[in-house]
């Protein structure tokens, strides 16, 4: 199951404005031992487009747009990022 965790606005060098959705995947790890236990995935962002998103490193991004051979670079000044 995904859950949404937060929203980032990141931007291009050209200014160009990105809203990127994280997400992270929940698995069900639930058995005898673990009494309804859960799991925690690495997070997962996509704009709101849908176009996939790739976390490059603290606060930078690269999203994957149509037409676009290589992926565009855009940055958050997010504090959690940065």
């Amino acid at each position: 199951m995904r859950q949404y965790e937060k929203t980032h606005i990141a931007f291009d060098d050209q200014g160009n404005e990105y809203v990127i959705d994280q997400y992270h995947d929940i698995k069900d790890i639930d058995s005898l031992q673990h009494g309804g236990a859960i799991s925690r995935g690495l997070p997962t962002f996509k704009t709101r487009d849908g176009h996939e998103v790739e976390q490059l490193g603290p606060g930078e991004f690269s999203v994957r747009v149509p037409g676009e051979e290589d992926g565009v670079t855009v940055w958050t000044h997010d504090p959690e990022h940065v």
